[in-house]
């Protein structure tokens, strides 16, 4: 007799969000996504010299159904004031570095 163990991966979803108030903070925006599924990851970006947000972020989702029901769900979402502009968060770009 022999046992099969299958291996269950979840794939993670990165989505991109944007157009986010400079007065909302990770907590909020943790708060805000967590409603829709268990988040993994998420960081608002910063300036290096001034360290006020740059109006963007990105959250990571643990399960892509979570994901796309926060698409779906938040995008447009109005957070301090400002629509938000969710959607699945593209890789980065190669640089050329000369």
């Amino acid at each position: 007799m022999f046992s099969i163990y299958f291996i269950c991966l979840i794939m993670s979803k990165k989505l991109f969000v944007g157009n986010i108030a400079w007065s909302a903070s990770e907590d909020d925006l943790h708060n805000l996504f967590s409603q829709h599924g268990e988040v993994e990851d998420l960081v608002i970006l910063k300036d290096k010299f001034t360290n006020r947000s740059k109006g963007f972020g990105f959250v990571t989702f643990i399960n892509d159904e979570d994901a796309s029901k926060a698409i779906s769900e938040l995008n447009g979402y109005n957070l301090n004031g400002r629509d938000l502009v969710v959607n699945e968060a593209k890789p980065p770009r190669q640089r050329n570095h000369y």
